[in-house]
């Protein structure tokens, strides 16, 4: 497995801050957000709404982060863009992008569970993502549907009804346990063996549910890598037995430690775990 961060999780840091502070945590590439919003140098930092680790869907931007990371001996792992189902020209541009970055895949989601009934959503994911699947064939960029919270595809199970029938060197499945957490929990290992060959990429975080101020419902809260609902380093185990030999990406959004000190932690955390190769491709 190789170890990487997604730039979504460090909002305070500009993308050279970036890759200068996983270079020396030891992590081996980046995940680059990419958004046209535009983030504020001034105001605080926040990882959605004022997010400075961002690429604009720029050619120059994404030449740019390219540098970064070549000269900080880094991998571009993808693009993680928000673009939403239906939006073909979107995808076609955020895979231009990555020929660009020398990015081998991005990021995509499915609808909204709030945008129509499921089937109706599930429909248009089915052949939104078989559309996808030709472009990726086109520019050689794999698209990853990512398992999400308040989209239609929280669960592997889910999300292999989307993708199963496709190509997996064409379109894949990002694993995020984290996002399990909030919805669609499933045992890993049944995870795992649901999305077989479209196991593609995985993020890593940790949440915890907290009782509500005044009662009700509880609410989840991400937590640090290990300090939550999940089992991180059964997680790697599982990984690792599946021979999963692909990207662990730390997509962390919890707040108790700064950016650089949280890089650092988890990159340790996980390393302790587990076997990663290094950035230049050994063993460590």
């Amino acid at each position: 497995m190789r170890l990487g961060v997604c730039s979504a999780c460090l909002p305070e840091l500009t993308p050279h801050q970036a890759a200068e502070a996983a270079a020396a945590a030891g992590y081996a590439g980046i995940e680059w957000r990419v958004s046209a919003e535009a983030a504020d140098p001034q105001g605080p930092a926040h990882f959605l709404r004022n997010n400075r680790c961002t690429l604009r869907p720029e050619r120059d931007d994404v030449r740019n982060a390219r540098r970064l990371c070549d000269r900080a001996g880094l991998a571009v792992i993808g693009l993680s863009g928000y673009v939403q189902v239906g939006d073909l020209q979107g995808v076609e541009r955020l895979m231009s992008l990555a020929t660009e970055a020398g990015a081998p895949r991005i990021r995509l989601w499915a609808p909204p569970t709030a945008h129509g009934g499921f089937h109706e959503s599930l429909g248009r994911a089915v052949e939104f993502f078989g559309e996808v699947a030709a472009l990726a064939g086109r520019f050689g960029v794999q698209a990853l549907l990512e398992m999400h919270q308040r989209t239609i595809c929280p669960s592997a199970a889910l999300a292999e009804q989307v993708v199963g029938h496709l190509p997996p060197h064409l379109v894949g499945v990002i694993y995020d346990p984290g996002n399990t957490v909030v919805e669609g929990s499933e045992d890993p290992r049944l995870a795992l063996a649901i999305l077989g060959e479209h196991l593609a990429h995985v993020h890593l975080k940790n949440a915890a549910y907290e009782r509500a101020e005044g009662g009700g419902p509880w609410r989840h809260r991400w937590t640090p890598m290990d300090d939550g609902v999940l089992d991180v380093p059964a997680i790697l185990r599982l990984l690792d037995g599946a021979g999963y030999r692909g990207w662990v990406s730390v997509e962390d959004f919890s707040t108790e430690r700064p950016p650089r000190e949280a890089l650092a932690f988890n990159a340790a955390y996980l390393r302790g775990h587990a076997t990663f190769e290094s950035a230049a491709g050994g063993r460590a």
